[in-house]
């Protein structure tokens, strides 16, 4: 007779790497419940594909929180919900750092307040800022050159300080650039507006666009344009349910780069999206972006030593034609 696994609380859930994760959990056997303000989500993803119960609202939301945790046996929490455009953080600081940093802060106090200890956070290689090495390990220095990176650094010294002072116990995953779609079709990248590569070659592939631009192509790279590391979005929510796991084992507080591990050029990019549609991509070759790395590889060494983590989708093709799939489906004859 196995054990019933316990619950797991996603903030962020109807996003498109929350929801992925949610569906990862699920296939582990863990039950869900998904805490989003649905400023970016997808609930139909979540109550209707993935039938898991969704609650609209904020982290920020003290009194939501403490009824959430006295109501419910929750373990552990998986944290998604956060904003993520870098320009737009630039614009408007304020709202990153309210959203990435009070938010969080609100939610580890709740939790505090009920006993949970268990912390799953989303955070991102762009507290590197530009690569002093190549690929980039977890000991690479931070210099974050946004207030989108800067947010998710401040919950990084967050959760050390936490784990310090109140036992909490976290694992941090900083990811390289997620992409690709579940490969039964049941979940993909749906952003408004969209910044990724591939999924703005695939609208333009489907017509939605006109033409995709190049920003850079003079970098000091094989065919002049940005390296970047490609990860499948299935592989990224498999590592959380690893790094869950890990803490509920009694593991203690780190941090783990996610990416591929291999780099991919943006015409590679392209020029995969081209084979994988059969379709014309036009693009246009713009100047560089300020702030934009030639190349930006990470390690992944220390996931796969310490969590047991081998991703299964680390081809370019197959990312992109998972991709394919899940456009097809969603934007696809609309």
């Amino acid at each position: 007779m196995s054990l019933v696994k316990p619950t797991i609380l996603v903030t962020g859930g109807a996003g498109y790497i929350g929801s992925h994760a949610v569906l990862a959990l699920q296939k582990a056997g863990y039950e869900v419940i998904v805490l989003d303000n649905l400023s970016y989500g997808h609930p139909e993803l979540i109550q209707e594909v993935l039938k898991v119960e969704l609650i609209v609202g904020d982290t920020s939301d003290r009194a939501l929180l403490a009824n959430l945790f006295a109501s419910r046996e929750i373990a552990a929490v998986m944290h998604f919900a956060a904003f993520i455009a870098v320009g737009e953080s630039v614009v408007e600081p304020a709202k990153y750092y309210h959203n990435n940093v009070v938010g969080t802060l609100t939610l580890l106090e709740a939790m505090l307040a009920a006993g949970v200890k268990k912390f799953v956070f989303s955070s991102t290689c762009a507290i590197y800022g530009m690569p002093k090495e190549v690929p980039m390990t977890e000991t690479h220095p931070h210099d974050p050159l946004s207030p989108y990176a800067a947010s998710k650094e401040m919950v990084e010294r967050i959760l050390a300080d936490f784990d310090g002072a109140y036992g909490l116990k976290s694992v941090a995953f900083r990811y390289f650039n997620a992409s690709g779609a579940d490969p039964s079709g049941l979940l993909g990248e749906d952003h408004n507006p969209e910044t990724h590569l591939i999924p703005l070659a695939l609208l333009t592939a489907l017509g939605k666009r006109q033409s995709l631009s190049i920003f850079g192509t003079d970098y000091p790279t094989p065919d002049g344009t940005a390296i970047r590391d490609y990860i499948h979005v299935s592989d990224l929510a498999d590592a959380h349910v690893l790094g869950l796991e890990y803490l509920l084992a009694g593991g203690n507080s780190d941090v783990f780069n996610l990416g591929n591990g291999n780099g991919f050029s943006v015409r590679e990019v392209i020029d995969t999206a081209r084979k994988v549609t059969s379709r014309e991509i036009p693009v246009v070759e713009s100047p560089r972006r300020a702030g934009d790395a030639p190349i930006l590889v990470g390690s992944t060494q220390k996931a796969r030593e310490i969590l047991g983590w081998n991703p299964q989708y680390a081809d370019l093709t197959t990312i992109v034609s998972h991709a394919w799939q899940w456009h097809q489906k969603r934007h696809g004859n609309s």
